[in-house]
């Protein structure tokens, strides 16, 4: 047996590798590979998860952002974009209709927008836990500090998604401006852990200047973070961005990370992002079928969809919530799996 296949074989069994390993294992990518790999994550996820696929509602509820990420179409320097804000009785209504729709979780995913301040994002989360007691919300806001987590924390969020996007400086700040920090990054994600959160970090496959080393970096950082969720997708170009030019992440090297995610970190929450769906009209049911057990359709008005562009030719923007539930629910009964709306609680909080 080649050696990359008996590194899967010691991943799916001690769920770690060295950095050397990683790199070799990475740069010895096939399909043979992707196929061994997804079989066996698919095989460890139903034995964590069975053949349930849950759903999260996602409401993109601000495109304003402080922050000039160069890979990000909702980004500061961005004149071209089309800003928006929910006001707080629009969200309740997404949640409303979520709920009707049998929803139990609601990601409250937006830019680092100063409109919404501490005492606003704690107002909102207050109001859905009181009128939905049963559901989990999850925030995905970015950067804040150590207090601002633990006054979401204390009013009732109890996930937070923030992708740490590369592990390697020196890649990090081919990404970001000098204003924005992977070490500060990271320390969001130990504080939020501290804190109590069920936390989501994660990075996009075939961003500019990425290397196997960094990808390598990545995987080790995940394996030192542990987190209950882990969201990763391909690199999609937008093109009002300094990366317009650049290359798109690819479907094949997505699914090969997700089905290592998974032997890594057996119990994770792991999502079938909608940027896999972008790149191929089958990408989120390949990323079930890797090892994936999330996917998180649109909550959010139909009228601001086509507004929260972080890349182009973004998938569902015209849909209807009752259209993009649907849809997925076909979609996962097809390859044969079964949509559960509940919580959906990473395994050590059930």
């Amino acid at each position: 047996m080649n050696r990359e296949f008996e590194l899967v074989d010691k991943l799916e069994y001690a769920h770690s590798l060295d950095f050397d390993e990683w790199v070799y294992l990475l740069n010895n990518q096939s399909e043979e590979l992707r196929n061994y790999a997804g079989n066996k994550a698919d095989t460890l996820r139903k034995k964590y998860y069975g053949n349930s696929v849950y759903v999260r509602g996602l409401i993109e509820f601000t495109n304003y952002c402080k922050n000039d990420c160069y890979y990000c179409g909702i980004r500061h320097g961005n004149a071209n974009a089309t800003r928006y804000r929910l006001t707080k009785e629009d969200i309740m209504s997404c949640c409303k209709e979520g709920y009707e729709l049998g929803f139990r979780t609601f990601v409250l995913q937006g830019g680092e927008d100063p409109y919404y301040t501490d005492e606003r994002i704690c107002d909102i989360v207050k109001s859905i836990k009181e009128l939905y007691g049963d559901c989990a919300v999850t925030l995905s806001i970015g950067e804040k500090s150590y207090d601002s987590y633990k006054a979401y924390f204390d009013a009732g969020a109890d996930r937070y998604l923030l992708r740490h996007e590369t592990a390697d400086d020196c890649h990090y700040r081919k990404l970001h401006p000098e204003t924005m920090s992977l070490d500060n990054r990271k320390q969001c994600l130990f504080n939020l852990k501290e804190i109590g959160y069920q936390v989501g970090a994660g990075f996009m496959v075939g961003s500019p200047y990425q290397t196997k080393e960094s990808l390598a970096k990545d995987m080790l950082f995940l394996n030192e973070l542990k987190p209950h969720m882990v969201g990763i997708g391909p690199f999609i170009t937008h093109h009002d961005t300094p990366f317009k030019d650049k290359e798109n992440g690819t479907l094949e090297e997505t699914l090969l990370l997700l089905s290592l995610v998974r032997l890594m970190l057996p119990d994770v929450l792991l999502p079938s992002t909608t940027a896999l769906g972008t790149i191929h009209p089958l990408g989120r049911e390949k990323g079930i079928k890797a090892g994936a057990n999330v996917v998180m359709p649109n909550l959010s008005p139909g009228e601001v969809r086509e507004n929260y562009l972080l890349y182009d030719n973004k998938i569902c923007t015209g849909d209807e919530s009752a259209q993009c539930k649907v849809c997925l629910q076909k979609r996962m009964e097809s390859i044969g799996y079964k949509i559960e709306t509940k919580r959906g609680d990473h395994i050590s909080r059930q």
